[in-house]
Formats: C-alpha cells, sequence, structure tokens
C-alpha cells in the first residue's frame, strides 16, 4: 500500500512498540526476577529521577494524574467544603479530584490560548478570601506564565498544585512547568508525552513532609506495616510501570519531545488557511506540544473534521464539554465566577491535529495538505454527535486505534 493511501497514525503504540521492544521486556524481565512487585527499589529509583527531571527534590509515584491531584489537595489539608479554583477547560480529571478530595471547584474564564486567565484568577483570590487552593492546568503542553503564577502563589499565601499531566518538557523563560507550585502533579497515562503501558501518576515537590504524608496516604495511611496513621487510599505506582518508565521511555523524552516541536513547527510553517488557525504558545514560552490544537469556525467544525477524516488523517476534540457544564456536576457543588466565553469558544471550535513523536514525514506533509485543501463554505454546520470521533486524549479512552 502506497503512503497515499495508507491513513494516518493516531497513536504511536504500535511503533513505539517495534521501537522500545526489546529494551521494555528486559525491564520486565528485571522486575520479575527481583521479586518484588509493590513499592520497591525501581520505583524509588524512578521517583529519584522524575523529581531530578522536574527540578524538585522529591517525587511520589501514585496509580494516576487524578489520584496525583486528590493526593496533593489531601495533603496540603483541604477541609470537606473548601473551594478550590481551577479551570473549565481541561480534563475532567482535574475536577474529579477536586471533588474526591472534598472540596468545592470554582471556575473562572480562560486566556485565548486556553490556559486558566492568571488575571481572573488573582482577581477571584482577592475577592474571596473562602478559596484556599489554586489548581492551573498546564493545558495541551503549553506551559502557563511562571512568574505571574509564582507572584500569585506568593502575595495570596494560597498553595498551588500544577496540573503537569499535559506538560512534562513545557517551560517559560526558561523555569519549567511544575516549577512554582508547592505540589505540581504528573499522569503517566499512555498517551501522554511520558506515558507508562497502563495507568500511572506521581506529585513532585521539595517538601520533604508533604512527600512523606503522600507516600503513606497512597499506601492505606500506612507510617509502617500495619501501622494506620491515616485514612489514605491504595494507589500505587507498581514496579513493571516504575521499570518501563526508568529504564526505556524517560531517557527517550527530550528526543520524543523534541520530534514532536519538529512536527508542531511544519505545521506552524506549513498551515496556509484562513478558515484554520492554529492556537500558538506565546513568545518566551516552549511547548511539550502534547497536543496541536487549531481553530476553525463553529459552524463548519463537523465539516473539516469529516475532510480530513476522509483522506485518512484522525481528528479529535479537547474538549466539546466545559467541566461545569458536565452532567456529573448537575447536583454538585460549585462555581462559575463571571462568564466563561473564551473557554466556551474553545470547546466549540478546537480540533486537535494528529501529533506524536512516530508521526512520519509523509504523515505530517498529509496532514498539512488536506488542511489547506478545506475551505469552510464546505460546512452545512456540525451534525448531532459529530464531535464524538474517536481520538481523544482523556483517561480513559479506548486506545485500541494505533498504528
Amino acid at each position: 500500500m502506497s503512503d497515499s493511501q495508507q491513513p494516518v497514525s493516531s497513536s504511536p503504540f504500535i511503533r513505539q512498540w517495534e521501537d522500545t521492544r526489546s529494551d521494555v521486556l528486559n525491564a520486565v524481565a528485571a522486575v520479575g526476577e527481583s521479586g518484588w512487585y509493590i513499592l520497591g527499589e525501581r520505583v524509588r529509583r524512578f521517583e529519584e529521577k522524575i523529581a531530578g527531571y522536574c527540578g524538585r527534590t522529591h517525587a511520589v509515584g501514585c496509580a494516576s494524574g487524578l489520584d496525583a491531584i486528590e493526593l496533593a489537595l489531601r495533603v496540603l489539608g483541604l477541609r470537606p467544603g473548601d473551594k478550590v479554583l481551577t479551570t473549565p477547560l481541561s480534563a475532567f480529571a482535574t475536577t474529579l479530584a477536586i471533588v474526591r478530595a472534598g472540596g468545592r471547584p470554582v471556575f473562572v474564564d480562560t486566556d485565548e490560548f486556553g490556559l486558566l486567565d492568571l488575571d481572573l484568577a488573582d482577581q477571584a483570590l482577592e475577592h474571596d478570601s473562602e478559596i484556599r487552593f489554586l489548581v492551573p492546568v498546564h493545558l495541551y503542553g503549553r506551559c502557563l506564565d511562571i512568574g505571574r503564577l509564582t507572584d500569585i502563589q506568593s502575595r495570596h499565601g494560597i498553595p498551588v498544585i500544577e496540573d503537569c499531566a499535559q506538560a512534562l518538557g513545557a517551560a517559560h523563560d526558561g523555569r519549567p512547568a511544575g516549577s512554582v507550585g508547592l505540589v505540581a502533579t504528573l499522569s503517566f497515562y499512555p498517551t501522554k508525552n511520558l506515558g507508562a503501558l497502563g495507568d500511572g501518576g506521581a506529585l513532585v515537590t521539595d517538601d520533604p513532609e508533604v512527600a512523606e504524608l503522600a507516600g503513606q496516604l497512597r499506601d492505606y495511611g500506612q507510617g509502617a506495616k500495619f501501622e494506620h496513621l491515616h485514612i489514605g487510599m491504595n494507589s500505587r505506582l507498581d514496579e513493571l510501570h516504575a521499570a518501563v518508565l526508568e529504564d526505556v521511555f524517560l531517557p527517550r523524552l527530550e528526543e520524543w519531545n523534541t520530534r514532536r516541536a519538529e512536527v508542531a513547527g511544519r505545521y506552524l510553517e506549513g498551515i496556509s488557511n484562513p478558515d484554520v488557525r492554529p492556537v500558538p504558545a506565546s513568545r518566551g514560552f516552549q511547548s511539550s506540544w502534547h497536543l496541536f490544537p487549531v481553530r476553525v469556525p463553529e459552524d463548519g467544525r463537523a465539516a473539516f473534521r469529516a475532510h480530513l477524516e476522509a483522506g485518512g488523517v484522525p481528528t479529535a476534540v479537547h474538549y466539546p464539554t466545559l467541566i461545569p457544564s458536565q452532567p456529573a456536576l448537575s447536583s454538585g457543588p460549585h462555581e462559575v465566577i463571571g462568564t466563561v466565553e473564551r473557554a466556551r469558544a474553545l470547546t466549540e471550535e478546537e480540533v486537535s491535529l494528529p501529533i506524536h513523536a512516530y508521526l512520519l514525514d509523509w504523515e505530517v506533509e498529509r496532514v498539512v495538505q488536506l488542511v489547506n485543501e478545506w475551505r469552510a463554505e464546505r460546512g452545512n454546520g456540525d451534525s448531532a454527535g459529530a464531535d464524538t470521533a474517536t481520538g481523544d486524549d482523556v483517561e480513559g479512552d479506548d486506545l485500541r486505534r494505533s498504528g
């Protein structure tokens, strides 16, 4: 089959396996031969390395990025009903962690890039002293303004928990995402820049007491075996995932992120269509290019996606529904301060183009060609269910599509 007949790869998994198979099997064999599967030497070693990569002194591996946020909130003393300021545009896991920890999510709008509007966040903290935590998200792989985030945390004396699930490798003015908050959280869900062969997560911090308590809470609240000091949970990163992450995937992360940046650069240089606007990072911001979002006219999005799909290019929408509009929050306590029109516009206009470290040059060229061929007048409005096509990078998605 020629390149012109093949579909563009929507995920890296099969190609990644072909590239890393022998190294992964060696890592798995080493764990099997050790006879230790839970919270052993491999987890400890990976925690040291991922903490160092993030520029922090401690890391605590856990079962998912969601659990990492919940653990962080609990460790930092969230009380039932405490208000937690966050973004309305993210994977639902960000808010779900707040609710599971007993908090009350409070939302303000995003900026034009889809990131939490730090001016609005600052104003909300100024006017509502009941907001006790801030959970910003470095969305799409784009980093928030680190200097501004540092200032907000300092002036308001509020714990910041950075959700870095999509931003491992992102930075602003040379300062990495995850370097500001009292705690930063990571996800190793397979589609992430540093993904495991299953679920996993971690929190990173410079505070040894935070790390110690998080380590206890993830393991049934134990201070020592059969000594339960806290009402904890079962949220442990296992030895197999830690070994594969440490031995195989983390050493390749910079190479993978470099390839993502190359693909993004070719998109930014090659896409020349007045109806398709990339959502760029601002000057001084280094993206990890977890996603490559573009904006198209709302009434043409379904037609745009259908046009690319017909040419063998899969797309996704991140995210089709604002978090405060999700049915799960309809009866739950939450607040929306002001309007969230910029975030809502992104839910109506955003489309994510394929981007991953194993995307081939001809695939990138195909995407650019098809994007440039499309014109908005081809669309007759979105059809029902049009934005539920496969490929959304949300923890829990069907990962079977690969190639």
